[in-house]
């Protein structure tokens, strides 16, 4: 192994993982498979309690669980002086929060768009931004949970669509911007996954639209997140786990 890549391997074996939406759902899995890999994790929810009982449970020791709406420039800002200062500059972030209003565009409620829009896409933004302050000088990667629907498109969802299609152009650009100051940005655009979110779904008459058969798993759409965060050599990607959805839609 040459002296580069023993710095990589040591450096990726304990840095500090913010996952905001990191109690429920993709996020949680996340936040599991990062504290199994040695990092120090700080699950990020805007229910304080659901943050802290995930980070109490999690592998390991010393994680923290913070309180947090993406959607709000001052909480963001707290969040991470905090998380810094408790533990350290960050090297992961992941951005896996984020809220649904589906309905035909002539049926969505103004105040519903706003929501989405600055949950999904903005909240992205903000943490983005506030994590590259120290990823900046000692390198890091950024994953951004988006959508099948993002990429295809999808008729009652405009709005959860365009605010997934915006993540990809944030992704896409700052991996752009920051790729000199090695820092990496990627997209993982999960497909039908067995959540909250798709809860309301019958699986048995959706599951036969996906190619593999049947809803993803948390757990697999973590793996994807866990290879981008650690593969030195990716920025600026869009990795789609969906089990095949795609190429029906």
């Amino acid at each position: 192994m040459t002296e580069a890549a023993v710095k990589r391997t040591v450096g990726a074996m304990s840095r500090v993982g913010v996952v905001f939406g990191g109690s429920r759902g993709i996020g949680r899995a996340v936040s599991w498979l990062l504290a199994e890999r040695g990092h120090r994790v700080v699950v990020v929810s805007r229910n304080l309690e659901a943050a802290q009982a995930t980070a109490d449970s999690l592998p390991g020791g010393e994680h923290l669980g913070l309180s947090c709406d993406v959607s709000r420039e001052q909480e963001v800002q707290r969040a991470f002086e905090t998380l810094t200062k408790t533990c350290g500059p960050v090297g992961y972030l992941v951005n896996a929060a984020g809220i649904n209003r589906d309905a035909l565009l002539l049926r969505s409620k103004s105040e519903d768009m706003v929501s989405v829009l600055h949950t999904n896409l903005l909240g992205s933004m903000l943490t983005c931004r506030a994590a590259l302050r120290s990823m900046l000088s000692k390198g890091g990667a950024i994953v951004n949970i988006g959508s099948v629907v993002g990429v295809k498109g999808n008729a009652g969802q405009c709005v959860y669509s365009a605010s997934k299609a915006g993540l990809e152009g944030l992704t896409r650009s700052l991996a752009k911007e920051v790729a000199s100051r090695s820092v990496r940005v990627n997209l993982v655009a999960p497909g039908l996954i067995r959540t909250d979110m798709t809860a309301g779904l019958k699986e048995e008459d959706a599951g036969r639209r996906i190619p593999l058969g049947r809803f993803g798993e948390p757990e697999e759409v973590a793996q994807a997140v866990l290879f981008l965060l650690e593969s030195p050599y990716i920025t600026g990607q869009v990795l789609l786990v969906d089990g095949g959805l795609r190429l029906v839609m």
